[in-house]
C-alpha cells in the first residue's frame, strides 16, 4: 500500500520514519494474513501456558481501586445474546446537540451503543455543556454505562458566521445577502455577521462563497469595504455558525489569517473541560504537531486526570504533515466535511483510507467522521450510497464512527445510530467470514527493549488467537497499551482490557474491539486472571470450556530484577 513514501516497503520492513503524505499516491490494498484455525476447546487443558516468555524491568505496583467487575452494560447484554464473536468493535461516537440532550435521550443513546458523547464547543452555552456532562456521568454512576466524553474545540483557522438566527434558515437561488463584519443583535434579513474582520481580504468579484463545504454557494458581486454582497447560485441550507470558504477558477483560494490553532475561547473551553474530567479533547484545525503537544503540556499541569488530546485532519496544511501530527497526538479524526472544502471531493475516499493506515501503523485510534448518514437529520431511513459509505470505513479498520448532526439537530438520531451499530455489525461479520479480518503489516514502534518486547507479545498473542480461533483476548493493563497494541492487528476475537485506572477505562473507549472493565487489581497476576473471571464466570459473560488468551503489562514491585511476561491461553473450567 502506497501510503507515504517511507511505507511503501514489504511487510516486515516498514520504515520507522515518520510517514508524509503523498497526494500522488494512489496506489491502495492493505496486505493481510489470514484468520484461520479453527476452536481449540478440545485440544487444550485450562491453564496452558505459551512458550513465549521474556524479562523485562520491575515497575510500579498497582494499587487497588474497588472490588466489583464494571462492566458496561450494553457490551455485557450484547455478550450475552450474541457470543463473544457476534460482539460489535467500531465504536460509535454521537455529538450531542438539542436533539438529544436530556436525560431519557442520552439513555436511548448509550442503550442504542453510544460508547463516546462529542460536545461541539462551537455551539450551546457553557451551562448547557456542563448540564449534559452531569448527566451522562449520571448515567454512567447509576444505570451502569461506560460512555465516555470528548470536547471538540471551535478552532479559530476557518471562519464561522452566524445568520443571526437560532435554527438553519433556508437560502434561495437568486437571492442577494450581505456578508459583513459589522456586529449587531438579533437578525437582518439577508444579512450575515462573518467573526473575523478580515475575513474578506484577497477575495475578488466572481470569487465563489461556499457555505459548509457545499450546503450553499454564492458568487461575490461587490467589495464594500471589508464587506462582500454575494449573490445565491446554489440554494440550500444556512446552518447556524456555520462555515465558509472561498473558490476560484475551481481551486481553493488559499488563505494565512495568522490565526492561532486555539483561540482565547477555546482555552476557555479547555480549562471547562478540564475542571470537568472529560475524557477527550478534539482540536480544530490542527496544523502542525507543535498545537498538539501544547495542548497536551498544558493538560498534565492542569490535570489530576490523563486527557487524550485528539487532532482533527481538516485542513491541506494538516494533511501535508499528517505523520508528525498523528505521532504528537493521541488520535484522529477525519473531519471529512471541512477537508472536502480544502480538497477535491474525488480525493476524499483515497485520503480517508490513507489517514487510517497510517493511523494504524503508528497505533493511534482514528475516528472517521462528517456526513456519514447526512440524509437522516431531516428521513428516517438513509440513503444506499450512505450506508455503504460506512461500510467501507469499517472495512478499512477505522476505531470509530461518528455522527454529527444525525443525532445533534436530526429527527432521528436513534435510529441514525441503530444504522451505524446494523451495519458495523455486518461488515464485521463479512470480514471475519472472508478472512479479512487478520494480522497486518505494521511498522515497529518500541524504541526501548520493554517497548519492543510489549509490542512483540501484542502481535504474537493476536496471532495466536486468530490461528487457534479463542473466544477472547484478557489484557490486564494499567495505561492501556498493550490494550491498543492488540487492537492495532485488529483480531478475531473481542479484547477484553481489565483496568484499575478510570481514565484508561474511557480512554480504551476509542480503541477498536476493546471492552474495557473497570475492576481491582493486585500485582498479582495469577490472582487477577482467577478473580476476574471468577466475576465473569458469576455473571454468567463465560461458560465451561470458553477459551481465552491472556496477556498483561503490570509488573509487580515484588518481583526480583525482572518480571516474567507471558502469553497464556486458558480454558475456563
Amino acid at each position: 500500500m502506497a501510503v507515504a513514501g517511507e511505507l511503501t516497503v514489504p511487510c516486515g520492513q516498514i520504515s520507522s520514519k515518520i510517514p508524509t503524505f503523498n497526494f500522488k499516491s494512489q496506489n491502495f490494498g492493505v496486505p493481510m494474513i489470514s484468520c484461520s484455525g479453527g476452536k481449540l476447546k478440545s485440544r487444550i487443558s485450562a491453564g496452558v501456558r505459551a512458550v513465549l516468555q521474556v524479562g523485562v524491568e520491575a515497575g510500579e505496583s498497582v494499587s487497588k481501586v474497588g472490588s466489583a467487575l464494571g462492566f458496561d452494560v450494553v457490551a455485557e447484554e450484547e455478550l450475552r445474546e450474541k457470543g463473544f464473536l457476534g460482539m460489535r468493535k467500531t465504536k460509535l461516537v454521537c455529538t450531542i446537540g438539542p436533539a438529544c440532550s436530556s436525560l431519557d435521550d442520552l439513555e436511548r443513546l448509550a442503550l442504542g451503543g453510544m460508547n463516546v458523547a462529542r460536545l461541539n464547543m462551537c455551539h450551546n452555552s457553557r451551562e448547557w455543556h456542563l448540564d449534559v456532562i452531569r448527566k451522562i456521568k449520571k448515567l454512567n454512576e447509576e444505570k451502569g454505562f461506560c460512555v465516555s466524553v470528548m470536547i471538540d474545540t471551535e478552532g479559530s483557522q476557518i471562519h464561522v458566521v452566524d445568520h443571526g438566527a437560532p435554527s438553519s434558515v433556508k437560502v434561495e437561488e437568486g437571492s442577494i445577502w450581505l456578508f459583513t463584519t459589522k456586529k449587531f443583535k438579533g437578525s437582518r434579513p439577508f444579512t450575515v455577521q462573518a467573526n473575523h474582520s478580515g475575513f474578506s481580504e484577497g477575495i475578488e468579484v466572481g470569487d465563489e462563497l461556499v457555505i459548509d463545504g457545499g450546503m450553499a454557494s454564492f458568487e461575490v458581486i461587490e467589495k464594500i469595504g471589508n464587506d462582500l454582497k454575494c449573490k445565491c447560485t446554489d440554494s440550500g441550507l444556512f446552518l447556524p455558525c456555520a462555515k465558509f470558504s472561498f473558490w476560484r477558477c475551481g481551486k481553493l483560494v488559499e488563505r494565512n489569517y495568522k490565526l492561532p490553532t486555539l483561540s482565547r475561547k477555546d482555552w476557555a473551553d479547555i480549562d471547562f473541560g478540564i475542571a470537568e474530567g472529560v475524557d477527550f479533547i478534539a482540536m480544530s484545525f490542527v496544523n502542525d504537531a507543535d498545537a498538539v503537544r501544547n495542548l497536551k503540556d498544558y493538560i498534565s499541569t492542569k490535570s489530576p486526570k490523563s486527557i487524550r488530546v485528539l487532532a482533527k485532519v481538516e485542513s491541506l496544511e494538516s494533511l501535508q504533515k499528517l505523520g508528525e501530527i498523528v505521532e504528537a497526538s493521541d488520535g484522529i479524526m477525519i473531519a471529512r466535511g471541512d477537508l472536502g472544502v480544502e480538497i477535491p471531493l474525488e480525493q476524499i475516499p483515497t485520503v480517508q483510507e490513507e489517514i487510517t493506515y497510517v493511523c494504524r501503523q503508528m497505533n493511534k485510534p482514528v475516528i472517521v467522521a462528517s456526513q456519514l448518514l447526512e440524509s437522516m437529520v431531516e428521513f428516517p431511513t438513509p440513503t444506499r450510497a450512505e450506508v455503504a459509505d460506512v461500510s467501507e470505513a469499517v472495512r478499512q479498520y477505522a476505531d470509530a464512527l461518528m455522527l454529527s448532526g444525525e443525532s445533534a439537530i436530526g429527527s432521528h438520531g436513534q435510529k441514525a445510530l441503530s444504522v451505524l451499530r446494523m451495519a458495523s455489525n455486518r461488515m464485521e461479520t463479512w470480514s471475519r467470514q472472508e478472512n479479512r479480518q487478520s494480522m497486518l503489516c505494521h511498522r515497529k514502534l518500541g524504541a526501548s527493549l520493554p517497548d519492543r518486547i510489549a509490542e512483540q507479545i501484542c502481535d504474537c498473542a493476536a496471532e495466536m488467537a486468530n490461528n487457534l480461533g479463542v473466544d477472547a483476548i484478557f489484557v490486564y493493563t494499567k495505561h492501556g497499551h498493550m490494550a491498543s497494541l492488540l487492537s492495532r492487528n485488529r483480531p478475531c476475537s473481542p479484547i477484553f482490557a481489565f483496568t484499575n485506572d478510570r481514565s484508561t477505562r474511557t480512554a480504551l473507549n476509542l480503541q477498536w474491539g476493546v471492552i474495557p472493565i473497570f475492576v481491582d487489581l493486585t500485582d498479582d497476576m495469577d490472582a487477577n486472571i482467577a478473580k476476574s473471571v471468577d466475576l465473569m464466570k458469576v455473571e454468567g459473560l463465560v461458560r465451561e470450556g470458553d477459551a481465552v488468551l491472556v496477556v498483561s503489562d503490570i509488573i509487580p514491585t515484588a518481583a526480583p530484577s525482572t518480571a516474567f511476561q507471558s502469553i497464556q491461553v486458558k480454558t475456563i473450567s
